[in-house]
């Protein structure tokens, strides 16, 4: 999820300016000897600072010419209660938003204007910031008790149980301890000061990132022993949503079948606008709450403008992305579902018969056109998924790079992830959608599980026949009636022309409207988002065409064009075409509705979009984890969707593909519930697809397609009925998490409050190599390197198990023993893997695999490394 900006700002109430106003602004000009205050030069070349009326809006020049500035430090320790920068300024008849400026009169001042005179037409409301005060883990069991704490802290700043009261947005007190609270930048540096508190950071935003993908994955119930039927779909499993809300009426949400909500949950139905929970709710959606305090920084809710900025402010969702994610993870079976009539057939989600629990914290926004996540409001929905008994969570957001430290509270989704995962639950998330460029991926702390994105084995192509009888197969999600020998234009005039004429997709408009009226237009981008498809075929439109046809690198996804037919080829087949336009002087196509292709020849790949690894932050640690099919989903939507279709819409980006991870989780912590997070994730990852459930190889999309290796797709395509039977697992706990916080530097103090217990980092520190996951990932090698892997039998007791090894190009990989044999008393065993480079130079990354087999299982992980002779060196040659 992708930050927004905010900042410091006042609101200035004025109804008029007259006299004796200007006498209480001269007399508090003249009480402060602001000559004294420091604003960055001599007292002699420094113009005294004031309280300015201004009748223009001229702020920023009043600034500059120097008629405000700050107090030197002795004077801002003295404020410190009041202290913010920024500047007054009085509209006669009018309300004025101010931006915090750097050098200016102090609010304190301000204050003692407004409470030693009295002035009746000017008020003055300080707008102050949500920050996020993390204390780690809590201190005390009982809920009041975290949050009365929480009440005392702030007390002892603001100076009353009021003010506390007054500035608390959200008391953090299930998971871990820490609240959300309105303060100005000098309560922030007092806050910071106590040795109780970990973090305090301003509030930061997020932004959000299927009837064949079942079938596609093997992941159905045809067979009477596999993963659904052994787990009753995930009957007795609670998936938390941590999404933009849910449309309850939804048929995917019915609950025709289940049995009652298991006894264990402790969650609600919260009844808010639209959003009747005690006859919306049922069987199927147990919970569904509400998080916007962070959003509009502790503002009354009422205040929400729905008619400027179209939301509920409830459970219920907006713009869809919510419920496709839900319905996707969890939802019922609904009979002939179909969008636009392609893709027809029975959706449900990964786990149909387990309970959902919607914890809307993402709100659309009409000025952005999409949803965004406060962080405080993600924390706090987080923090109610762990008190409510969920079982796993699936969080469809990301921010994007630079990335914060996995610990820093200023990654919401990190800290929050890591409180869930000590209490049992697996976390899963997307890996962001900024792809295809390497180290773009998101979400890449080792306790989460993070997800790629893949196509499947289904497409819509949309026949193009040329006036030569050649057929191109493009792709289309077009519905209209077919289309009969059509004039076909790539838009080039002649050079001596004045007029404007223009190929580019983005330039279509440009062209005089009679070269576009009543034909097909062919048209070129170098966009890979379908938004240029989408513009273009407008513009096409309003010239009179009657349709267009975009070339185009392999691109984010495809949509429909409101019944106009928009339809995309690649640039191979866009020459193909152009070179016919440009062979015959009466050029002609037709176009015919899009149909449904399932199956061979259909290959997997990584989709475009789909962010890369390695990560930025931590590159010894493999992200993403595993990939899922994220194009074109079929899944239920909210009526407000623009894409809307009988109830259902298809969407793309690894916001798909995390729920079908998440749904293929609940059911393996349904068979295996003892389980740790991290045997979970070894589990897929180590028994996943490196092939096409098909047996072909798995591509990855961008500038150059190629073979997919870890950093596209982590251990591969998601296999379910394989890892509810994995053989080994790879298992860690808070322990292994404490000491890779050790490896990469966190401070002792700072990782004893995120664990609630004393920590001292081992001297020297532990290798970051050796954390116990399912992949090794040896970013800097620069000669020779043993690392530990240590693997839990959770299958049959005598299993004995070789090694076989896929080393990198130019490496040699040793592995010590070669064979493991377990027994009754033997669950776990360690082993050495020795690493050495034969390259001299820095390198990229070679890929390989280790695998453990007993002749049934086949335990797999993938092996990267890179070659660093010169260290920390960035080429560019």
């Amino acid at each position: 999820m992708q930050m927004m900006p905010t900042y410091m700002g006042f609101w200035i109430y004025v109804r008029s300016v007259d006299l004796e106003t200007q006498k209480v602004i001269d007399a508090a000009n003249a009480e402060y000897d602001l000559s004294k205050f420091d604003g960055g030069g001599t007292s002699k070349s420094r113009k005294r600072p004031s309280i300015d009326i201004d009748d223009d809006d001229d702020v920023e020049n009043d600034i500059d010419k120097g008629k405000t500035s700050a107090p030197e430090p002795k004077k801002r320790k003295q404020y410190a209660d009041y202290w913010e920068h920024f500047t007054v300024i009085m509209k006669t008849g009018r309300r004025e938003k101010v931006k915090r400026e750097r050098n200016a009169i102090t609010a304190r001042q301000i204050m003692r204007i407004i409470h030693t005179k009295t002035v009746t037409n000017l008020t003055i409301v300080i707008w102050k910031n949500v920050h996020i005060v993390y204390l780690g883990e809590r201190q005390h069991d009982d809920p009041n008790s975290v949050t009365e704490s929480h009440h005392q802290i702030l007390w002892s700043i603001l100076g009353s149980k009021e003010a506390a009261h007054d500035s608390m947005v959200y008391s953090y007190r299930h998971g871990f301890s820490a609240f959300a609270a309105k303060l100005t930048d000098s309560q922030v540096i007092q806050l910071s000061e106590l040795p109780e508190v970990v973090h305090v950071i301003r509030d930061r935003f997020y932004e959000l990132q299927t009837t064949r993908t079942w079938d596609y994955l093997k992941h159905t119930s045809r067979h009477p022993k596999n993963l659904l039927n052994q787990t009753n779909m995930g009957d007795k499993v609670i998936i938390g949503v941590v999404d933009s809300g849910i449309w309850p009426e939804s048929e995917s949400f019915s609950d025709n079948g289940l049995g009652p909500i298991p006894k264990r949950w402790k969650g609600s139905c919260v009844s808010k606008q639209s959003f009747n929970g005690s006859t919306v709710c049922n069987r199927k959606l147990i919970g569904a709450k509400y998080f916007i305090s962070g959003l509009i920084g502790g503002a009354d809710e009422s205040n929400w403008n729905t008619t400027e900025n179209p939301e509920y402010v409830s459970p219920r969702d907006f713009n869809g992305h919510g419920t496709h994610v839900a319905a996707t993870a969890a939802g019922s079976f609904v009979a002939d579902a179909s969008y636009l009539a392609l893709g027809r057939g029975t959706a449900r989600g990964g786990a149909p018969r387990a309970r959902i629990a919607m914890y809307k914290a993402c709100w659309h926004l009409a000025s952005i056109g999409t949803a965004t996540c406060s962080a405080a409001d993600m924390l706090k929905a987080i923090d109610e998924a762990i008190h409510d008994g969920v079982d796993v969570l699936s969080i469809s957001t990301s921010f994007p790079i630079p990335l914060f430290p996995e610990v820093d509270a200023r990654d919401a989704m990190a800290v929050g992830a890591f409180h869930a995962v000590a209490k049992g639950i697996p976390v899963v998330c997307s890996g962001g959608n900024a792809g295809p460029a390497s180290q773009t991926v998101t979400n890449t702390a080792p306790w989460i599980i993070t997800v790629a994105a893949t196509t499947q084995d289904r497409s819509f192509p949309t026949l193009i026949t040329l006036g030569n009888n050649i057929t191109i197969v493009g792709q289309a999600l077009y519905q209209g009636p077919d289309m009969d020998f059509t004039g076909l234009v790539y838009p080039e005039g002649p050079g001596a022309s004045n007029e404007t004429f223009s190929g580019v997709c983005e330039d279509l408009a440009k062209n005089p409207a009679r070269i576009i009226k009543e034909k097909i237009v062919l048209c070129f981008t170098k966009s890979t988002d379908y938004g240029t498809v989408i513009q273009a075929a407008s513009d096409v439109f309003n010239l009179d065409g009657y349709g267009v046809i975009v070339a185009r690198n392999p691109g984010y996804q495809i949509n429909p064009c409101d019944g106009f037919p928009c339809l995309a080829v690649d640039y191979e087949l866009g020459t193909d075409i152009l070179f016919y336009i440009r062979s015959t002087r009466s050029p002609v196509a037709k176009i015919q509705p899009t149909r449904t292709l399932v199956g061979l020849p259909v290959a997997t790949k990584v989709a475009t979009f789909s962010s890369r690894g390695p990560s930025s932050i931590s590159p010894a640690i493999l992200k993403p984890d595993i990939a899922a099919p994220g194009v074109n989903i079929l899944a239920a939507t909210s009526p407000n969707d623009t894409f809307y279709d009988r109830g259902f819409a298809m969407k793309s980006g690894t916001s798909m593909s995390t729920p079908v991870v998440a749904g293929i989780v609940a059911l393996l912590k349904s068979l295996h519930p003892h389980w740790s997070p991290a045997a979970i994730r070894s589990a897929i990852v180590t028994t996943a697809w490196r092939t096409d459930p098909s047996g072909e190889p798995i591509f990855a999309d961008g500038s150059n397609r190629k073979l997919a290796d870890p950093f596209d797709y982590g251990g591969g395509v998601v296999n379910s009925e394989k890892a509810a039977k994995p053989g080994l697992v790879y298992d860690m706990g808070v322990n292994d998490y404490v000491l890779y916080l050790c490896s990469v530097g966190y401070t002792d103090s700072s990782i004893t409050r995120l664990v609630r217990k004393k920590t001292v980092c081992a001297n020297p520190k532990p290798s970051v190599l050796d954390l116990n996951l399912p992949s090794i990932t040896i970013p800097n090698l620069a000669k020779e390197v043993t690392i530990t892997r240590t693997v839990t039998n959770v299958g049959p007791v005598g299993s004995v198990y070789k090694a076989v090894i896929e080393a990198p190009m130019g490496v040699n990989v040793t592995v010590t023993p070669r064979t493991l044999v377990f027994n009754a008393n033997t669950r776990k065993l360690s082993f050495k893997v020795r690493v050495i480079t034969s390259h001299r130079v820095n390198t990229g990354y070679y890929f390989g695999s280790l695998t453990w087999t007993d002749s049934v299982h086949k335990v797999a992980i993938p092996v990267s490394v890179r070659t660093q002779i010169l260290q920390r060196y960035y080429d560019e040659n």
